[in-house]
């Protein structure tokens, strides 16, 4: 039975993201700083962990809510041992029309088969740089660059097509290799989206001096490659889009914090340790592990979901947009929020 619900602000419930681990190989400075996490930080116990088959009881009480898509992040979501087996489980979800995943890319080249025949729909890959260089910086010295790039190869082999590539441009730390990395992918029918840098969590020190804007980043990408904006693909989607004149491909700039889209938002977030979470700027989140394991019905988990969302009101981006740069700054490091590893952006 479809029970559609929507937020105090019309806005309906149609995306689910599931962090299916707090752990990752990579030390990214804007989420996972190394300084804070290093060799004895305490990631969660595993009986915290969502197992997969609670994670397919909150899917399966949220798709008659109005979810179509299921996107799967971390962490580093392909740290998780035998994820194929959620993603068949979530195929098997009558009326779940889309499964992704993001990914840091270095397990691709061993799991892009498995991933593919267990039903994922789409892959988006987060890549900084194709500078070597200032890619090991933005990962917090892990791994290589060229690792990343074999693992897109490995799942373009497998079938993934039209790969979305997300950067994060940061100012004065890899703004100046934006235009070598839209380069990179030109023609290659992958899709590379420029991401402001936002104020996600507490540990990533952010500073509004360092956001380049979207309208700065196409200032610069416009100076080198001609493109010119396309409609979206459907209401809510995040990123603008635009188009290579020439038609050899199209990027997305994703204007998270100088042109917020908390109007059209309708996703959800399930953190890790199993709290749904509301807005990616949220204090916290509300417990759903402790209803899954202590035996509370299918009914009374979809209710609880139902009721969160029909009260949520969340429109941070929005709000922070109407301070002044100081209140904003100063709002970012006086209060407590989820943290990007928690929720997966």
């Amino acid at each position: 039975m479809s029970i559609l619900v929507t937020d105090r602000l019309q806005r309906p419930l149609h995306d689910l993201r599931v962090s299916v681990t707090d752990r990752c190989n990579f030390r990214c400075p804007y989420c996972m700083p190394a300084e804070i996490f290093g060799h004895d930080y305490e990631f969660m116990p595993r009986d915290e962990i969502l197992r997969f088959e609670e994670i397919l009881r909150v899917l399966r009480a949220t798709v008659p809510l109005g979810v179509r898509k299921l996107r799967i992040t971390g962490g580093e979501p392909l740290l998780r041992k035998d994820l194929h087996r959620l993603i068949r489980g979530a195929r098997e979800i009558q009326g779940l029309e889309d499964i992704a995943l993001t990914t840091n890319g270095t397990l691709l080249e061993r799991t892009a088969v498995s991933l593919r025949q267990a039903g994922l729909s789409r892959l988006t890959v987060s890549l900084d740089s194709v500078d070597a260089e200032v890619f090991s910086v933005m990962n917090g010295h892990r791994l290589s660059l060229e690792r990343v790039l074999e693992g897109i190869q490995a799942a373009e082999s497998a079938g993934f097509q039209r790969i979305k590539i997300n950067c994060v441009v940061q100012k004065g730390v890899n703004d100046h290799t934006m235009v070598d990395l839209a380069k990179h992918f030109r023609g290659s029918g992958h899709i590379v989206r420029f991401i402001e840098y936002m104020d996600v969590g507490t540990r990533n020190g952010w500073k509004l001096d360092e956001v380049l804007t979207a309208e700065e980043m196409l200032t610069r990408l416009q100076k080198e490659i001609p493109l010119e904006p396309i409609e979206s693909n459907y209401t809510g989607e995040v990123a603008r889009r635009y188009r290579y004149t020439d038609g050899s491909g199209e990027i997305g700039l994703i204007t998270s914090v100088s042109k917020p889209f908390c109007g059209d938002c309708s996703r959800a977030r399930l953190t890790t340790d199993g709290r749904l979470v509301t807005c990616l700027f949220a204090k916290g989140g509300t417990d759903l592990r402790t209803l899954l394991r202590s035996g509370g019905s299918d009914e009374a988990l979809r209710d609880r979901i139902a009721d969160i969302w029909s009260a949520r009101t969340d429109r941070y981006s929005e709000e922070r947009t109407q301070m002044s740069e100081s209140d904003q700054i100063q709002y970012a490091e006086q209060n407590s929020r989820v943290e990007m590893y928690e929720v997966g952006g």
